[in-house]
């Protein structure tokens, strides 16, 4: 019983933010997965949100600036969801060392992400977790994360986050998050702009969506 609420918490970690502006950075699911929840790569790039004027560079040349000089994984998550924002925001509270970074899925760095592991750029219909090695979707980008995050100073997620990998089958672990996932918005609804850091606080932990121009 244990085990199962610690999943539906973190759950709603993954699929659920006050702060709103520009779009700075965003996360999505890939179509293609290979094992363990990891998704296939592809190297095409469509720009159909782009701004008019601005040239994008491939989506492998924006992974490599991603993480040239920075090997913490990258969230991708859904920039106009509620629930999302205030699981990003839970995020920065539970992750004081600063382990993981944000994008948003509907950013050009998000778009270049999704469809270097082998999803549509407009796909946004799971969380994905992005590291150097490859990508995370659903269920595993969750349980993913949630091995970074600390609750509490002497409460480390890690060790719950591995007892359900182990002990909740992938299938049904993927049921629920798309249950909740396929009505976020509905849940909780959603905003007209994107959401980014007004204060600069966290500066360092949403990626620069520059890197993603030529």
């Amino acid at each position: 019983m244990i085990t199962n609420k610690l999943f539906l918490s973190l759950m709603q970690l993954g699929i659920a933010s006050s702060l709103t502006g520009a779009c700075r950075a965003f996360v999505a699911a890939p179509h293609g997965r290979t094992n363990g929840g990891r998704t296939s790569r592809a190297s095409s790039m469509t720009t159909p949100f782009s701004t008019p004027g601005v040239v994008l560079s491939p989506p492998s040349v924006v992974l490599e600036r991603v993480f040239e000089v920075d090997a913490r994984p990258v969230i991708l998550f859904d920039g106009v969801c509620n629930m999302c924002n205030n699981a990003v925001n839970l995020a920065l509270d539970w992750d004081p060392r600063g382990k993981l970074r944000f994008a948003a899925l509907q950013s050009n760095v998000g778009r270049a992400l999704l469809q270097h592991h082998g999803r549509s750029a407009d796909d946004i219909s799971s969380i994905v977790l992005v590291t150097p090695e490859g990508a995370y979707v659903k269920s595993d980008a969750v349980l993913g994360i949630a091995e970074s995050l600390n609750p509490l100073p002497m409460l480390p997620l890690r060790p719950f986050a591995r007892l359900a990998t182990s002990i909740v089958p992938q299938f049904l672990r993927d049921l629920i998050y798309d249950g909740v996932a396929d009505n976020r918005y509905s849940i909780m609804g959603k905003r007209d702009e994107c959401r980014f850091d007004a204060d600069g606080e966290f500066t360092d932990r949403f990626v620069d969506d520059s890197l993603a121009i030529s």
